[in-house]
């Protein structure tokens, strides 16, 4: 795409004085789908997309015309606003909701648009110009930076198959954070129905086997929520701005999950045969449970697409 040779489609309003932009746009998008992304007259040989955003104030779908590149699999749009003083309106959108449309003429796919951080959006802006140099011109406009905007296919490539990314690798881990949390329960149950006497006299090493499950359970809980919040968290929250606060939600009920888990620690660890209530502790460890299954589901359901979107499963052994 030469982006040196004409204003793109997202053009300012200046540009188009006496002219009504709105339909502009809405003809432009028409002839575009009507060929399947190949365009005449001033735009002729342009590699353009439909990026269809959810209205941050609004909340109506808004479809915008934009020039599109494609960097290692992944598309490519410049929020420049032909070097406006302001962002467009399509970029304070994805800023509110991520999840857009991408129409590329050829192809159309839900992806989930991210903000690079400032160092990797400068090595992107400077393959934007010598891809597309009118890029360059743009910002010689404007004093604000122009922002570059990465669109994360959601699914797999048209005949591919989908690839496990970090979403998938993160619910197995919650899965096996189920299952040790399931056994631990199942361990406290057997204490139970078997009766403080039963326990004491012909399994005395149950309330051993049941501290040492509980200081790998806990321990495990406590590594995963704090490279969530050391880690993985700001990263998105960087990116994806439109999950802050649910990542900040997240952050606030780890503390809740690890005061609930000092308190099953202490009853564990305290837990004599014949002498402790392991009615007591059943009841802490089914709050626990409750309160991670919450708090998982509303995890996996906040940044699983992110996470699948910009990285894939850690690779091990």
């Amino acid at each position: 795409m030469s982006e040196d040779k004409a204003e793109t489609p997202e053009a300012r309003p200046e540009t188009w004085a006496g002219f009504d932009v709105n339909e502009f746009q809405r003809q432009v998008i028409a002839e575009f789908r009507a060929n399947n992304g190949k365009m005449s007259g001033m735009f002729e040989g342009w590699t353009l997309t439909v990026l269809t955003t959810v209205g941050a104030r609004s909340g109506l779908r808004r479809e915008s015309i934009l020039g599109y590149l494609e960097f290692d699999g992944k598309g490519i749009v410049v929020a420049s606003a032909n070097g406006a003083d302001k962002h467009p309106a399509w970029y304070h959108n994805i800023r509110r909701n991520p999840i857009v449309t991408v129409e590329t003429g050829t192809d159309t796919y839900r992806a989930i648009a991210a903000i690079p951080p400032a160092q990797e959006r400068d090595k992107l802006f400077d393959r934007v110009i010598t891809e597309a140099p009118g890029y360059a011109g743009h910002q010689a406009r404007t004093t604000r930076e122009i922002p570059v905007v990465v669109l994360n296919r959601i699914g797999p490539e048209p005949g591919g198959e989908r690839v496990k990314g970090m979403g998938d690798w993160i619910v197995e881990v919650h899965d096996w954070l189920r299952e040790e949390l399931g056994t631990l329960r199942t361990q406290v149950d057997r204490v139970i129905e078997g009766g403080a006497d039963t326990v004491e006299r012909t399994r005395p090493d149950l309330a051993q086997q049941m501290r040492a499950h509980c200081l790998s359970f806990c321990g495990a809980l406590k590594r995963h929520h704090g490279g969530e919040d050391t880690a993985m968290f700001p990263m998105l929250a960087r990116q994806f701005p439109a999950l802050a606060p649910a990542l900040a939600q997240l952050g606030e009920e780890h503390k809740e999950v690890a005061r609930l888990q000092d308190d099953i620690q202490q009853l564990v660890d305290g837990f004599v045969p014949g002498e402790s209530d392991p009615v007591r502790l059943r009841t802490d460890l089914e709050q626990l449970a409750n309160q991670l299954e919450s708090h998982f589901a509303y995890e996996e359901e906040t940044i699983v697409t992110a996470l699948n979107a910009t990285a894939p499963a850690p690779e091990f052994g």
